[in-house]
């Protein structure tokens, strides 16, 4: 009588060898925006002439934005066992991203109060002219209905999505073809393996674009203080201070208390993104560093549909840092313009808010433009007073990519742990150690689905799967 015998266990794997510190991304990132604001301080002329070297760097991210999205959702949701576990993440980042941004516009409504920063600048709006971009960003946000993210959602092609590398269309149409390759059932199952082998390809491609993550930090804050110089940040530095103060402790006390619930450190997780905060800190974009966020997650064990779900959609309507930055921004230029608000209006306030924070994820000036729909739509403050704020908005840009990230983050860990699929002692394991691992079971289960004994490797090659041996 045959039986089967499991194979004899080796040896553990070996941990994964850390770079040396001086081979560290985060290093010389860091040490790029040391040089970028050295430089546009003491030679404002040169760091405006780096402008392109910032832009080109953000323009190469961006280009694999899209098609990263569109990849790792329809993967993700090929993946899954059945297509209600699809609705039922998707329902659940929803809720959750409601109840962030309502949380992240009391936390600003609350500081611009309590601190009153704008209390004694008397602009008088009849004063102020709007000119340049940010007339511009005014007429476009005057244009716009509180549910422009709803109608806006539906793209006018499928490849318009991608050319104007709208991320909440993307989503819409990535959803739209993973539902029906899943629903093709055996047939579409060649179909999520070639996605799943051109994700490869493009993250391979993200890798060696992340090699010039130091030389666009350094471009991209050199022009900025050589732009628009120190001496505007000293301007207006309690309005700027307030909103860093503000967001760090929504970052700190807010998600760092969420993630407690989760038996999380928040400072842990911070430690394991410095990487890309502070390539987003040099860019002053969020959006730049969106596919790297999705591979850390992964590699904290989150599920790919999970990741691939509630990360690209949290960009569209998860914007905490921006939140922050609307309702902060809206009391602002009321207090400078003497604009009396009642509670109730700037409850009003906070309630448009909700909704003209939605779907601006991606788009220039998107603060701007949410800012100017919702004083046009509510009437009370003066829309123009924008104008009190736009020069030192650059400044406060940085802070909101970062706080957006961190928000991002959190999320989808909350939306894993509400589908059970969250193991708890796995991330904290990877976050002491600082190396992406993914979940030992997931590893296991994405083997379990490849029907051949040969396996590709990722660099192409075939290597027999293991094969249990009869005695």
């Amino acid at each position: 009588m045959a039986a089967t015998a499991s194979p004899a266990p080796g040896p553990p794997p070996a941990a994964p060898r850390s770079k040396p510190w001086y081979q560290q991304l985060y290093l010389w990132v860091l040490t790029a925006i040391g040089c970028g604001i050295l430089t546009g301080w003491l030679r404002p002329g040169l760091g405006v002439a780096l402008e392109p070297v910032g832009v080109t760097f953000v323009s190469a991210i961006k280009m694999l934005i899209t098609p990263i999205v569109f990849l790792t959702i329809v993967a993700g949701i090929g993946g899954v066992d059945t297509l209600r576990r699809v609705g039922r993440v998707g329902l659940k980042s929803l809720v959750y991203f409601q109840a962030g941004t309502l949380a992240a516009l009391a936390v600003g409504l609350i500081a611009v109060n309590l601190f009153r920063p704008g209390a004694g600048v008397h602009a008088h709006p009849g004063e102020l002219h709007l000119s340049g971009h940010a007339a511009q960003y005014v007429k476009d946000g005057e244009g716009q209905s509180w549910w422009h993210f709803l109608t806006d959602i539906v793209p006018s092609s499928a490849v318009g999505a991608f050319a104007e590398g709208n991320i909440l269309q993307v989503i819409f149409v990535a959803v739209l073809f993973g539902i029906a390759v899943k629903a093709l059932g055996p047939t579409g199952v060649p179909v999520v393996d070639g996605i799943n082998r051109l994700s490869a390809v493009v993250f391979k491609i993200l890798h060696y674009i992340m090699l010039a993550a130091p030389v666009g930090a350094f471009g991209a804050m050199a022009f900025t203080i050589g732009t628009y110089g120190m001496s505007t940040l000293t301007s207006l530095g309690s309005l700027v201070g307030l909103f860093y103060g503000t967001s760090l402790f929504f970052v700190v006390v807010v998600l760092g208390g969420v993630l407690a619930l989760l038996r999380i450190n928040i400072f842990r997780l911070l430690r394991y993104l410095r990487e890309e905060f502070l390539v987003g800190l040099g860019t002053s974009s969020s959006e730049s560093v969106l596919p790297r966020v999705m591979v850390k997650l992964e590699g904290l064990g989150v599920r790919r549909d999970i990741v691939g779900l509630t990360v690209p959609t949290g960009y569209a309507f998860n914007l905490d840092g921006s939140s922050i930055y609307l309702s902060l921004a809206a009391v602002y230029i009321a207090q400078a313009t003497d604009t009396p608000l009642t509670i109730g209006q700037q409850l009003g306030l906070l309630a448009v808010m909700i909704l003209t924070s939605k779907g601006s994820g991606g788009v220039t000036g998107a603060g701007f433009i949410a800012l100017a729909a919702t004083l046009s739509t509510v009437g009370t403050v003066p829309a123009a007073g924008i104008m009190l704020i736009f020069g030192v908005d650059k400044f406060m840009s940085e802070c909101r990519a970062l706080t957006n990230l961190a928000g991002n983050s959190v999320a989808t860990l909350v939306v894993a742990r509400w589908e059970h699929a969250l193991d708890t002692a796995h991330v904290n394991r990877v976050l002491h150690t600082g190396t992406p691992e993914p979940d030992q079971d997931h590893k296991a289960r994405s083997a379990t689905r490849r029907p051949s004994s040969r396996q590709p490797s990722m660099n192409g090659s075939n290597v027999p799967s293991p094969q249990k041996r009869q005695t």
